[in-house]
Formats: C-alpha cells, structure tokens, sequence
C-alpha cells in the first residue's frame, strides 16, 4: 500500500472517494496528516468509528524515532527508523527567527567523500518522498513550532534521487507552506545532472560541494570527482546560472593546512567569479574515522578575508550542533558508539 503522506489534497480526496466516502473525508485526513502530524489514521478521530476501523492499517508514513541527541546550542539530531527498518538522521536547527530542517534523501551515501561520516558508513538506498517529508513533520512535531527552512545537506547525494527529491520539494511547498526560496539542494556534482536539475525551474537554491580550488587535491577529497573534472563542473554551474537566473552557492569544507591557504583561495576565487556565486566556508567539523583538521578561527577569517579581496561573496556558515555530531558531515545511519 502507498503512503499517504506526500499526497496532495486533491489525492487524498480521491483516495477517500476510491473507499466510498464523501470527498471531504480527504480534506479531514489531508488536515490530520500534515496540520496535526497524525501517525495512524485510527487517531483521526472526526471519521466515522467504523470507517476508522476499516482503514486503520493504511500507512501514513511516517517513521518511529529511534534515538534523539540534544545540542548545547538547542539542535536536535533524530535517528529515525524507516519501516523496513533502514536507518537516518536528520537535525532540527532552531534560531529565534526560524526553524531550519537538516534533511537526507539516501539512507547512507555513495560518494565515500574522505572528510565525511556518511560517506563512509556507504550506501543502501535512495529515500521516498514520503520519508523525506517525514522528517520535516518529526521536527516540527518536537520543537512544536512551523519549519521555515530545508536544507538537502543530510545523508546521501540529492540529484541521484531527483523524482523523490523534486516529490517532497512540492509537497513542502504545497502541503506544509515552506517557501521553494528557503529551500536549498546540495550536491557534490554528478555528471549531466545539474541541467537536469535546471530544467525543472525551481525558485530553490542550488548549493554545490567543492571543497577544493584545483582538480588534484578535489579527487584527494572526493573519489567521484576523478569522472567529473573540476573545470567541466564549474562550465556546468556557470550554464545552470545562465538557464535560471539563479546564483549557484559554492560549498568549501575548511580543512586545517590542506586547502585554507592564501594560494588556495587565490585559485578558488579564479573558479567561481564572472558568474552569479556565492562561496559558503564551513569550518571543517571533525569525525572518527578521518583525521584532518579543523583550522582556528584566525585561519578562517584570514581565508574570508583574502576571498573578500578578490571580490568574491562569502560567508563562514555558523557551525550548529556539533556537540553532538550533529553537524555538517557528522551524520551517520547508526547510532554514535
């Protein structure tokens, strides 16, 4: 049986005509399931009890939270478990003026990048649209407050799963009133991908992981980037601009005396200017099984600093969670030992 959540209004009322009740029975299910966050539809408590009864074992879709770790800054980090039992997280960060939704689409990844834990745990599978929502109703279900921002920066690579990626992007939009501006989708890079991506005309941002100003030290840190040269991923982000009107957010993993020298950002500057860009620095966030480092707070100014001289748009992303393993590049499909 399909999920219902991910459903739209118009396909919840369908469905509840399909099982001879009135339409606006799937108004009231449609309103249960992503206004109250309902878990099974024998809480829906407006339906008729014996209607109840008789639909009690459809699935709504939605995931059991298997584990919850709280940040001494307020983020929270759910590993969730899926109904075939596979494994996630997800993070919930809040800040006065907003509440952002870390989510992934895979369970695991398969890009294996060095500096990252969910590239070493490998990958399983790509998520369904209605595991994805899911995760975006557990944090609002927590927090008890609306999310207002999505970010695709958790487990997996999003453009190999774009029919499911592009189904819970909709539906945050349709469904759960979430701007498609304050949605962000991040990719390593994948070969043809990004004007596939182009082509669907979203108001989303796309933010592309570099992490590497030049060819060599990029394969060092990301094994896919050997089939996708640095050069050919920048033409490809220079064409997406061209096709959308929209700036491309350039992700940089700071790693402590590997990539955040003056002659690296010398090089990085030459890669993204002439186009619509915006660099994002992220202080490189430790994890076990890699042993780089992160660079002092010094580095990082001084790195921005050099970047801002060569008339280039950055910002250093603040890091959140990290206590917990809850930041950039910490998450995995296990609970931490």
């Amino acid at each position: 049986m399909v999920p219902l959540l991910g459903q739209s209004l118009a396909e919840l009322q369908q469905w509840a005509l399909s099982h001879d009740q009135p339409s606006y029975r799937g108004r009231q299910i449609y309103d249960w399931i992503y206004h109250k966050g309902v878990r099974n539809l024998g809480a829906v408590s407006v339906l008729p009890q014996d209607w109840r009864n008789a639909i009690q074992h459809y699935p709504v879709g939605r995931s059991h939270v298997a584990h919850q770790s709280i940040s001494v800054d307020g983020t929270i980090k759910f590993l969730l478990r899926l109904a075939d039992g596979a494994l996630v997280e997800t993070v919930g960060i809040p800040s006065p003026d907003r509440l952002s939704v870390c989510v992934s689409s895979q369970v695991g990844c398969p890009m294996g990048c060095d500096f990252c834990a969910t590239g070493k745990s490998g990958w399983q599978r790509n998520l369904l649209t209605h595991e994805i929502v899911d995760q975006v109703l557990t944090v609002q279900e927590v927090f008890q407050r609306r999310v207002s921002h999505v970010v695709f920066m958790g487990m997996g690579e999003p453009l190999l799963n774009q029919d499911h990626v592009l189904g819970a992007i909709r539906c945050f939009h349709r469904d759960l009133g979430i701007s498609q501006r304050r949605i962000t989708v991040s990719t390593v890079g994948i070969p043809k991908q990004i004007q596939r991506w182009a082509a669907h005309d979203l108001a989303v941002t796309l933010a592309v992981s570099l992490h590497a100003p030049n060819q060599a030290l990029r394969c060092r840190l990301i094994p896919s980037a050997k089939h996708y040269p640095l050069a050919e991923l920048v033409a490809d982000c220079r064409q997406y601009v061209e096709m959308t009107g929209r700036r491309v957010s350039f992700e940089y993993i700071l790693l402590g005396g590997l990539n955040d020298l003056p002659e690296h950002a010398q090089e990085l500057a030459e890669q993204v200017r002439g186009f619509q860009s915006h660099v994002n620095v992220i202080p490189y966030n430790p994890i076990q099984e890699a042993s780089y480092q992160r660079p002092n707070p010094e580095r990082v100014r001084q790195f921005v600093q050099h970047l801002r001289a060569l008339r280039v748009a950055v910002s250093v992303r603040q890091t959140r969670g990290l206590d917990q393993d809850a930041a950039c590049g910490q998450l995995r499909r296990r609970l931490q030992d």
